[in-house]
């Protein structure tokens, strides 16, 4: 009874489509005012509900989150591929779709430059670890603080004499990603491969996804390291507004 009261609330502060009050929500339920109190206080204590003045709610950034995630694999490359494309052939480069999954991330999607002569590096598909890859580094950097506490407690497997083991540093590799907006990855994972990536955000809820572009250490100088992130950062924006376009087209 408690929880299907719960839903109640939550639904009637979404459909409002605005900011609303406990008496608009005892309104639109017909719960009593104080029940209708004690439930919107407990949907904020658990941020599925965004309190953006005193006493009125929106729907929380929990929540997004949630349905940001639910999106299945094959939605959400639907969504991305147009930019993942465009991308691909702007770069020359592969350039990949992940997503933040059971404590880690995965890579779901890849898109290849068009041009037939041109050689590229494939990044491959499945789980990236999350300390040494530019995909899960960005997601960790701009998740939760106790996120990113178990990663560095946790175990950290080396790949190759780059590959960062030093709670320290990575926490220092963290706050850095988080102020230039992107990350890299420079031979940690395989030598002579680096790979760049951006967090694709909805709001001010943490990464869910990440676009990257990945190709040899020989063409991904410091330089162009930094051109690519500068672009994949922008095309995350628009991948963002895809999926929560797909997402709202969906409910």
């Amino acid at each position: 009874m408690h929880l299907d009261r719960l839903i109640t609330v939550l639904e009637a502060v979404a459909v409002a489509g605005r900011a609303v009050t406990a008496a608009d929500v005892q309104q639109s339920t017909g719960l009593p005012r104080p029940t209708c109190y004690r439930l919107l206080q407990s949907l904020g204590a658990q941020r599925l509900l965004d309190e953006p003045e005193p006493g009125r709610y929106l729907v929380g950034a929990r929540v997004v989150r949630l349905a940001m995630l639910g999106q299945t694999d094959a939605d959400a490359t639907r969504a991305a591929t147009p930019v993942l494309r465009a991308a691909a052939d702007h770069f020359g480069e592969a350039v990949f779709l992940s997503r933040f999954r059971n404590d880690g991330v995965e890579i779901i999607h890849v898109e290849a430059p068009r041009d037939a002569a041109r050689s590229f590096v494939h990044p491959g598909l499945g789980f990236r670890p999350m300390h040494a890859c530019s995909c899960s580094k960005v997601i960790a950097a701009f998740s939760e603080d106790g996120f990113r506490d178990r990663i560095l407690a946790g175990p950290m497997r080396s790949f190759t004499p780059q590959t960062k083991q030093d709670p320290a540093a990575l926490r220092a590799e963290f706050d850095a990603i988080r102020r230039a907006g992107f990350a890299e990855c420079v031979e940690e994972i395989e030598v002579g491969v680096s790979s760049v990536a951006a967090p694709i955000r909805v709001g001010a809820i943490g990464a869910t996804f990440s676009l990257g572009a990945t190709g040899p250490i020989r063409r991904f100088s410091k330089t162009r390291r930094a051109e690519i992130g500068a672009a994949l950062m922008e095309m995350a924006g628009q991948v963002s507004t895809a999926l929560q376009v797909q997402q709202a087209s969906a409910g």
